[in-house]
């Protein structure tokens, strides 16, 4: 089921996608070069960058879809129970912080923006903002979207799309410290000695 928390949550996050498309657009013209790097992805990187295009379409699409299709929603046990009240606006006030994170640290990276991985373009060492207190504030705020939408909108897709994007952003992160290691040296160790891969303060955020 969707209320108005739901349709709230989920306006948010398709502004957000659209913000991130013009700032990638933007970020490709500044340096001259494509930001998306997704297409040269192989291996375990390219798997990553299906389950983050997955997500995004299980989250965006699949409530639309249930909706569309009423044998799909009332199969899914998630959709008919609904979302509390409490729940509903919590999901809002989380996909609306979390875009505005992920965007926020997008805007932060300039140049060195990239969506995906290429060893050979490695931007300059991004450390300061919201780059003080993750690695990757990025990757944290499009995750809090994603939940905020599962919490405001509780569906099997929407469920999956949070499972699935921080499995595929801790593989990508790996990849990105490898080429960040290798690019920047000393600089990038003493950045990862301070700063946690995810965020400060959570016991089960590993640094390394």
């Amino acid at each position: 089921m969707m209320d108005q928390s739901g349709w709230i949550a989920l306006g948010i996050a398709g502004l957000w996608l659209g913000l991130f498309a013009l700032g990638t657009l933007g970020a490709s013209r500044a340096a001259g070069r494509s930001a998306w790097l997704f297409g040269r992805a192989r291996g375990r990187a390219r798997l990553a960058a299906a389950g983050f295009r997955l997500a995004f379409v299980l989250a965006l699409a699949g409530p639309l879809l249930w909706l569309a299709v009423p044998v799909l929603h009332e199969a899914d046990p998630l959709w008919t129970m609904g979302p509390p009240a409490a729940f509903g606006l919590i999901g809002a006030m989380l996909t609306a912080a979390g875009a505005m994170i992920a965007f926020a640290a997008q805007m932060s990276m300039g140049a060195s923006w990239r969506v995906g991985v290429a060893p050979e373009e490695v931007g300059a060492l991004v450390t300061g903002g919201l780059y003080r207190i993750s690695r990757n504030p990025a990757f944290l705020g499009q995750a809090m979207l994603l939940a905020g939408l599962a919490l405001a909108i509780p569906a099997l897709p929407t469920l999956l799309a949070a499972v699935l994007f921080p499995a595929a952003a801790s593989v990508q992160i790996r990849d990105e410290e490898q080429a960040l290691r290798a690019a920047h040296g000393a600089d990038y160790d003493r950045w990862a000695a301070r700063v946690p891969r995810w965020i400060g303060g959570a016991a089960f955020m590993r640094r390394r």
